[in-house]
C-alpha cells in the first residue's frame, strides 16, 4: 500500500512541475517576442539613449596642404594648424557629469573671453537640457579657427590634475589655415585656395589634387567600466610644389612694376593706376623656366576678395553678387597667360630670322623706306612717318621700320611665314603648368588668308594676337640657338619628409631655327640696345639685346596702346630674358615703349649682379678702374690715419725729452726720461 502511495505522489509532483515550466516557457517566448519588437520599432532610440551616456568619440584627422616653395627653398605658401572649440552639449549634460557642467562652463568663460560678447553658453546648455537626450546637439561650434596660443590656457585646465576631471564636453577641432608670407608676391601665379583646400587659381589650382592629402579618423568609446576602444587611421599630408621662380627676383621685378605706376597713378586718366595692366616675365631661355611671373594690379593672397583696393566703397556697394565676382575674376587672371593682344615691333626680329633660316633673305639687303607701302587701295605708314631712307636688316630692326619689315614679307612668302609662327609657336598654347592659358589659334591668319596685306601687316606685329608666355618662349629659342623649350614654372614635387616625388627636367618640344640664324639675328639685338630704339634699356658694362613694342589696340585712332619690351643677357649664352608688357600706360602720349624700357631697365639693373652674370670687357675695364679708385681711395684714408696718429703721439708728453715732475700723492716724484716705461725712474726727495 505505501508503494503506490508514493508512486501517486510523483505523478501529482510531476504535474506540477509541468505547469509551472510551461507557464515559465510560456513567458520566455512572451519576452523574446517582446524584446524582438523593441527591437524592430524602438531599438535605434534605446541604442541613442545609451550611447549618449558613454564618452564616444568620431574625430576627423584633416590633412595639411603641401607647401609652396621658390627654387631656393623660401615658403611662398604654406598651412598653419588652427582649432574650432567644440561643445557636445550631449556629453556635458548627461547623469555622469552633471558635477562638470558649472566648471566647464566657467573655464570656457575665463579662457574665452570673446564668448561673452559673442555667445552665451550658459543659456545654449540650459536650452539643450529642454531637449531629450537623443536630441541634443553634440557638435556646436564655439569658435573658430583660433590658433594654437589662443586655446592654450584651456588646454593646460584640461591637462591639469585637479581642474581637469572638473571638464567634460569639449574638444578642439584641428583645421589647417592656408598663409601666405608675402602677401601678394606672385599672387597671379600662386593663386590662392579656399577654407576647404579647393584651389581657386594659379598654382593652388593647377596642382590642387597633388596639394591635397587624405583625411585621417579616429573613432572609438570609452565608458565608466571600459577600456578605451579606439581605431587611428592617420591623415595623408599632401605633396610640396618645388617651383622656378625666385622670389629675389620675384621681388625685384615687382618693385619695379610699382614703382613706374606710382609715378603715373592718376596722370591722364584722373581716377585709375598707372597702367590699366602691367606684367612682367621672367625667363632662363636655357631651359624654359619661369624666374618671376607678375602681372599688376597686385591682389592679397591672405584676403583675394577684397576690392577696396581697386574700387571706392560706394562703387563696390553698387555691385551685385555676379558684378562682383566678375570684378574679382579680372583682379585674379593672370596677364601673363590669359590676356592676347597685338605684339607690334617685338615681332620683327622672328621674321627676319624666319627670312634668313629659310634662305628668303641673305642679310645684305638693303630696302628703302619713304614711310608706307601702298597695299592695293590701303596705305600702310612707318614709324618714321618721313621715311627712315635706306635700311639694312640690321637697320630696319635698330630703327623699327615697319616699311622695312613690309618689303621682306614679300620675299619671305605666305607659306614660310605661316611654317615659322608655328615653329615659333604662335597661335598654338604653350601647355605651361598654370590654369587658364588662353588660346589664339583663332586670333591668328591661316595660310590661306595670308595675301599680301595681311602678310604685310603681320610682319611688324599687327592684326593678330598673342600672349606672353607665346612670345618670350618663341624669342628663348630665337636667342639660345633655336631650341624651343616648354616653359613651366614647377621644378619638382616633394612629399611632406621632403623627399623628391618627382622632377620635371627642361622639355625640348622642337628646334625652330639654326644656331647661326640665332647668332645673327642676336646681333640685331644688341645693336638695337646699344644705339636703337631700346637704348633707355642699356644697363652699362653688360651686353643686352633686345626689341621694343608698340601696339596701337583695336578700335584704332582712340590713343591706346600696348608698349612693350623684350630683352636678355649676355650676348653669348643669355642667362636670362626679361618681357614687360604696359597696357595703356596712364599717361597723356602713350605709343613710347620707353615706358617699358624703364621697367626693364630698373629690373637689369639689379638682376644681373644678383645673378653673377659676367659683365662685358668695357664692364669689366670699368669695374677694375673702380676697384683701383676705391682700393687708392682706402690706401689715402689709411694714410691720414696713420699720419694722425702720429701727430697725437708727437703730443704725449711722456714720449718728449724732457724730463717731467709729476707729484704723486705719496709726497714722490717720478722722473720719467724718453724712451718708453721700461727707463721710469723712482727718486725720493
Amino acid at each position: 500500500m505505501a508503494e503506490k502511495k508514493v508512486v501517486k505522489i510523483a505523478n501529482r509532483m510531476k504535474k506540477k512541475v509541468g505547469v509551472i515550466f510551461g507557464v515559465f516557457c510560456l513567458l520566455f517566448v512572451i519576452l523574446l517576442i517582446r524584446v524582438f519588437y523593441i527591437s524592430n520599432t524602438e531599438g535605434e532610440r534605446y541604442k541613442k539613449i545609451v550611447l549618449a551616456q558613454l564618452d564616444y568619440s568620431s574625430e576627423i584627422l584633416p590633412f595639411k596642404r603641401g607647401d609652396i616653395l621658390d627654387s631656393k627653398g623660401t615658403v611662398l605658401a604654406t598651412s598653419e594648424d588652427v582649432y574650432n572649440v567644440i561643445l557636445d552639449a550631449r556629453v556635458l549634460t548627461n547623469d555622469i557629469n552633471s558635477e562638470r557642467l558649472e566648471p566647464t562652463i566657467e573655464a570656457l568663460n575665463r579662457c574665452f573671453p570673446e564668448l561673452k560678447s559673442e555667445f552665451d553658453v550658459k543659456d545654449y546648455i540650459e536650452d539643450e537640457m529642454k531637449k531629450d537626450i537623443t536630441e541634443r546637439s553634440s557638435y556646436k561650434v564655439l569658435l573658430k579657427r583660433l590658433p594654437y596660443e589662443d586655446i592654450s590656457d584651456f588646454v593646460d585646465e584640461m591637462n591639469d590634475e585637479e581642474k581637469g576631471d572638473l571638464i567634460a564636453g569639449v574638444w578642439f577641432e584641428k583645421e589647417y589655415k592656408r598663409i601666405y608670407p608675402y602677401d601678394s608676391m606672385a599672387c597671379d601665379l600662386i593663386g590662392f585656395s579656399t577654407t576647404g583646400n579647393l584651389g581657386m587659381v594659379g598654382l593652388e589650382k593647377q596642382y590642387d589634387d597633388t596639394l591635397n592629402g587624405t583625411n585621417g579618423r579616429t573613432y572609438g568609446y570609452l565608458n565608466s567600466d571600459s577600456n578605451l576602444e579606439k581605431t587611428v587611421i592617420e591623415a595623408t599630408d599632401g605633396q610640396n610644389l618645388v617651383t622656378t621662380i625666385d622670389a629675389n627676383i620675384q621681388s625685384i621685378v615687382e618693385k619695379a612694376i610699382v614703382d613706374f605706376n606710382n609715378e603715373h597713378v592718376n596722370e591722364a586718366r584722373q581716377t585709375g593706376f598707372g597702367s590699366t595692366d602691367t606684367a612682367v616675365l621672367v625667363m632662363d631661355p636655357q631651359t624654359g623656366e619661369v624666374l618671376a611671373m607678375a602681372s599688376y594690379p597686385f591682389f592679397d593672397l591672405s584676403n583675394p576678395r577684397d576690392l577696396s583696393s581697386f574700387y571706392t566703397e560706394e562703387e563696390i556697394d553698387a555691385m551685385d553678387e555676379d558684378a562682383k565676382l566678375d570684378k574679382l575674376n579680372k583682379v585674379w587672371n593672370n596677364f601673363v597667360t590669359t590676356y592676347t593682344y597685338e605684339p607690334g615691333s617685338v615681332m620683327k626680329p622672328l621674321t627676319v630670322a624666319c627670312g634668313i633660316d629659310t634662305g628668303t633673305l641673305r642679310g645684305d639687303e638693303v630696302y628703302g623706306c619713304n614711310g608706307y607701302e601702298q597695299i592695293s587701295d590701303f596705305t600702310i605708314h612707318c614709324v618714321a612717318r618721313n621715311g627712315h631712307g635706306d635700311e639694312t636688316i640690321a637697320d630696319a630692326i635698330s630703327d623699327s621700320c615697319n616699311d622695312a619689315l613690309m618689303q621682306m614679307s614679300y620675299a619671305i612668302g605666305p607659306d614660310n611665314f605661316s611654317e615659322y609662327e608655328k615653329l615659333f609657336g604662335i597661335g598654338l598654347k604653350t601647355n605651361i603648368d598654370l590654369p587658364g592659358e588662353a588660346r589664339t589659334d583663332t586670333l591668328i591668319y591661316n595660310r590661306d588668308e595670308l595675301n599680301t596685306l595681311n602678310l604685310a601687316i603681320n610682319s611688324f606685329g599687327q592684326s593678330f594676337n598673342v600672349t606672353m608666355i607665346q612670345m618670350a618662349s618663341a624669342y628663348c629659342s630665337l636667342i639660345n640657338g633655336g631650341t624651343y623649350y616648354q616653359p613651366h614654372v614647377v621644378k619638382k614635387i616633394t612629399d611632406s619628409n621632403k623627399n623628391v616625388v618627382e622632377e620635371f627636367n627642361p622639355t625640348v618640344i622642337r628646334r625652330t631655327v639654326s644656331k647661326e640664324t640665332s647668332d645673327q639675328v642676336k646681333e640685331y639685338l644688341l645693336e638695337t640696345v646699344a644705339n636703337g630704339t631700346a637704348k633707355t634699356a642699356k644697363v652699362d658694362g653688360y651686353d643686352i639685346g633686345g626689341k621694343t613694342g608698340t601696339a596701337e589696340k583695336l578700335p584704332r585712332k582712340t590713343g591706346n596702346y600696348l608698349v612693350s619690351f623684350m630683352g636678355y643677357c649676355p650676348q653669348e649664352n643669355p642667362e636670362i630674358l626679361v618681357y614687360v608688357c604696359i597696357n595703356e600706360p596712364n599717361v597723356a602720349d602713350q605709343p613710347h615703349s620707353s615706358y617699358a624700357q624703364i621697367i626693364a631697365h630698373q629690373i637689369f639693373e639689379e638682376v644681373l649682379p644678383y645673378m653673377n652674370i659676367e659683365k662685358n670687357e668695357e664692364g669689366k675695364q670699368i669695374e677694375a678702374e673702380e676697384d683701383a679708385a676705391r682700393e687708392a681711395e682706402r690706401e689715402a684714408e689709411k694714410a691720414a690715419q696713420q699720419e694722425a696718429e702720429e701727430v697725437v703721439d708727437s703730443e704725449d708728453p711722456y714720449l718728449n725729452n724732457e724730463v717731467v715732475e709729476i707729484d704723486s700723492s705719496d709726497g714722490q716724484t717720478i722722473d720719467s726720461p724718453a724712451g718708453g716705461d721700461d727707463q721710469y725712474t723712482n727718486d725720493a726727495e
